[in-house]
């Protein structure tokens, strides 16, 4: 199982490409998780309902077998520790912003968080931009 964290954004986007490929890869199975803390009125990077949709129909046509969740009242990176702690889960694929020093101290790094604590290997990726 390739677990993806997946955010609305392009760094989810770009997760998600390279997590289909592993898969595709692997000849194994997306497990697709997009969650929020619940804490905020409104959360950017949690998908509503019609991005869900166009994510699912994107992940249907790929033909790689999948789940899609989205929990709630959680923190991103224990969800995605907790998926891949499952003796079937092989690969992590998250999107990587840059961020600067000052940043990651004031505000902390999930990502930072995942790639020291995931057990397993973590493919963190960038969108292309050229």
């Amino acid at each position: 199982m390739i677990v993806v964290g997946y955010t609305t954004n392009r760094f989810g986007q770009a997760a998600l490409d390279h997590g289909i490929a592993e898969a595709r890869l692997r000849d194994s199975h997306l497990k697709v998780i997009n969650s929020t803390s619940g804490e905020s009125y409104s959360d950017p990077d949690f998908a509503q309902q019609a991005e869900v949709r166009d994510v699912q129909a994107r992940l249907e046509a790929s033909g790689v077998p999948f789940e899609f969740t989205q929990p709630v009242g959680v923190d991103a990176a224990a969800e995605l520790l907790t998926a891949m702690d499952r003796p079937e889960a092989e690969l992590l694929v998250i999107g990587l912003k840059h961020r600067s020093p000052v940043g990651k101290l004031l505000l902390g790094s999930t990502s930072q968080r995942l790639l020291l604590e995931c057990p397993k290997p973590v493919l963190a990726v960038k969108p292309y931009e050229g």
